[in-house]
């Protein structure tokens, strides 16, 4: 990763726990590069004008600008953009390797059908045309409603079309992929009902409280995470972490306060009893703009809240008041939540007392705190056209659930989606679209996933490469590769205090017969006819993407992204407290039973292993440490005590056991870990793409099942209570 000097001093090297950006890994990198010379996927370019070009990284949430080596016409070296809002020059490991997935031999290089259990070849024409009959017959039977899509995001101009084409179907059932960022839009639409989103000005506050996020671990903008812990840090403010485990973010915090998996809600419960207690509130911002305090005060004043904090997160109260004062007294301290790299969502219980602890404080909408804004949607497309099967189909609820009842803040509730592609009854999936998610490797029990994707009659993926997911599928509609399409790159509101949309923009021609995914959905509308056609009249999705973004479009082609700091809510919207009063403040538990099972296994993840529906290309496999991969064997972390009490030994093989399944792995143990709690690494255990990524470890998302938060139906699953014997 290209850091500068400012920042690597911060950082530092050789801390105990090691952090993602010391150089040994780099110059395994080198090491590897050399090696490999000889695979015959490792590209050796000849020799030619050297030139330059920019798009954007669409590998991770992060949204970085990219500027792309070339020689000739082909792509050489990834590096990042200069003076990009996110990453400024900066990149990761994953994004370094966009050239191996870009030429590596993992890639889907034609439309595939599935015959007889094997993919065949088919021409585009003859592949839209049969989905296009399928969905016909869908519809005549009355069960339009049946289609449902799967997506990465919400949020670009190509997931929003796939939403658009299944609406004008028949249909309500879009689902995307659940993140942190689900969670923060909940939360502001429960307390203020604000339609908005939520970030973290973290480069300008002299007070971090951070709720196990992984900032220097890749949380979801990981490059302008790393920039605000450096400038926090020179700049002589604090930053507290609070996770079971030292993690680097951890290791490199001023204190790092070790919590019971699971209890961070009773805690954030805990310093709001010191702050409301003791007063140390902005009382300003109480009697202005709130409702009801006085009822939240009773219920969180008594001493007994204090002490079953301190019961619950195994953290004592002495502690607990320390760090409620001194985050109270902070002239700019902000509370930041999302646990690992943000990939999951987390229950409301914590959410919203977390968001609370900013509130009283004062820091919303200020430098250095937490800022709200608006979620400023730039898609403005005209109404689609219906017929009377599309009304009917859209009459109908959805079948998760999401968005009526009890869950009526809530827009998908995706950990359903397993039963509903099993059910034998009215909700059940007769055809499933995917776009840039691989559900079977991604969601939680991925096993029931696997199977469950299995009964469904018709399955459609766009992805690039053969992974999981894409390998049960009856159609392969490949898209180009990141460096070869145009597409929107919607920022994530996490580490941005505005709207960002960079511009992926194809620095080479297709090597191919893909398409962008964009124009095959407006290829397949035109093929149904009728109002679908009409409602999808662009020639192109780069008409498409050019009459979307308008007036913004020059800037978005010239400078590779456009920035709109957006509208920010008042000051300090108004808050009803009666809404927190009903609110699941106990802990989440992890499933099964403590004395069957009585470790809880919490996941590690580490800006070194993709965890999303990329998998690490061959090179990046290469850097990962034995002390998370040794050959092909999963390690996990285990405190020297706990491996002790169970007879375990360091580098020697145990059976990993949770209500999910079993797995071999090798112990590795490690002080920096609470006993009682062991961790392995996500982003393992692949069986799809090729040799040099499958077999290797497993798949963390294959031993635990999903957890649906009371308040908002999303899956908060993140630890599950696990055993290990000796193998």
């Amino acid at each position: 990763m290209k850091i500068d000097r400012r920042s690597f001093l911060s950082l530092g090297i050789g801390a105990a726990a090691g952090t993602a950006l010391t150089p040994i890994p780099w110059k395994m990198m080198d090491d590897s590069a050399i090696w490999t010379q000889n695979w015959w996927l490792t590209p050796v370019p000849a020799g030619g004008e050297v030139t330059y070009k920019t798009t954007a990284c669409t590998l991770c949430p992060g949204g970085c600008g990219l500027r792309i080596r070339m020689v000739e016409n082909r792509a050489i070296k990834v590096e990042g953009l200069e003076k990009h809002p996110v990453n400024d020059g900066g990149i990761c490991p994953i994004g370094l390797s966009g050239i191996q997935l870009l030429y590596g031999g993992t890639r889907v290089k034609m439309p595939l059908k599935k015959v007889n259990g094997k993919f065949v070849k088919i021409s585009w024409k003859d592949a839209i045309s049969e989905i296009a009959l399928k969905l016909k017959v869908l519809r005549d039977k009355g069960d339009a409603y049946k289609l449902s899509c799967l997506t990465g995001s919400d949020k670009d101009v190509t997931s929003l079309l796939l939403k658009r084409f299944i609406n004008t179907i028949g249909s309500n059932n879009f689902f995307a992929n659940t993140t942190i960022s689900d969670s923060y839009e909940f939360v502001i639409k429960k307390v203020h009902n604000i339609e908005g989103s939520m970030s973290f000005d973290l480069e300008n506050s002299d007070f971090i409280l951070s709720f196990g996020s992984g900032i220097i671990d890749g949380f979801v903008s990981p490059l302008k995470m790393i920039r605000a812990h450096s400038r926090i840090k020179e700049q002589g403010g604090k930053i507290v972490q609070i996770e079971p485990r030292l993690s680097n973010t951890a290791a490199k915090a001023d204190k790092w306060i070790p919590v019971n998996p699971g209890s961070e809600g009773m805690l954030a419960l805990g310093l709001l009893h010191v702050i409301v207690k003791e007063k140390l509130y902005k009382s300003n911002i109480v009697s202005d703009n709130t409702s009801n305090f006085e009822k939240f005060r009773r219920l969180i004043i008594p001493n007994t809240t204090l002490n079953k904090a301190a019961e619950t997160t195994g953290i004592d109260s002495k502690t607990i008041e320390k760090l409620g004062r001194g985050f109270a007294n902070a002239r700019k301290p902000v509370a930041i939540f999302g646990r690992g790299k943000g990939d999951s969502p987390i229950g409301f219980g914590e959410a919203g007392l977390v968001y609370i602890l900013n509130y009283l404080t004062g820091n919303i909408n200020k430098k250095g705190g937490l800022f709200i804004t608006d979620n400023k949607k730039y898609i403005n497309w005209p109404e689609i056209v219906k017929d009377e099967i599309t009304n009917a189909g859209l009459d109908k609820s959805r079948m998760d659930g999401a968005g009526a009842g009890s869950f009526e803040d809530t827009k998908y509730i995706t950990s359903r989606l397993a039963d509903l592609m099993e059910s034998k009854d009215q909700k059940s999936i007769s055809a499933l679209f995917i776009y840039n998610e691989n559900p079977c490797y991604t969601l939680s029990d991925s096993k029931k996933i696997n199977k469950a994707i299995e009964a469904v009659p018709l399955v459609v993926s766009f992805s690039s490469y053969l992974d999981e997911t894409t390998a049960k599928a009856d159609y392969i509609l490949p898209n180009h590769t990141n460096l070869e399409r145009l597409q929107d790159v919607p920022s994530v509101p996490s580490g941005i205090t505005g709207g960002l949309v960079s511009l992926s923009k194809p620095v080479v021609k297709p090597m191919y017969d893909t398409k962008n995914t964009g124009d095959v959905i407006i290829s397949l509308a035109k093929a149904m006819g009728g109002n679908i056609a009409e409602s999808f009249a662009w020639s192109s999705f780069e008409t498409c993407l050019k009459s979307t973004f308008k007036d913004q479009w020059n800037a978005l082609d010239k400078d590779g992204f456009w920035f709109n700091p957006g509208k920010s809510t008042r000051q300090c919207p108004d808050l009803d407290f009666s809404k927190l009063l009903d609110i699941n403040l106990s802990s989440i538990q992890p499933q099964g039973s403590k004395s069957k099972f009585p470790l809880v296994l919490i996941p590690k993840e580490t800006m070194r292993i993709s965890s999303g529906y990329i998998a690490d290309p061959p090179f990046a496999v290469k850097v990962i440490p034995d002390t998370v991969l040794k050959n092909n064997d999963q390690v996990v972390e285990i405190n020297p005590e706990t491996a002790k009490k169970y007879g375990l030994h360091d580098t020697k093989y145990a059976i990993l056991t949770t209500p999910f399944g079993e797995v071999k792995v090798k112990i590795h143990t490690y002080n920096g870990i609470m006993e009682g709690v062991i961790a392995m690494s996500k982003g393992l255990g692949h069986i799809g793409y090729d040799k040099f990524i499958n077999g290797k470890g497993e798949n963390f998302n294959r031993l635990i099942g999903p957890v649906e938060d009371p308040d908002s139906g999303l899956d908060i699953a993140w630890g599950i209570r696990a055993k290990l014997t000796r193998a």
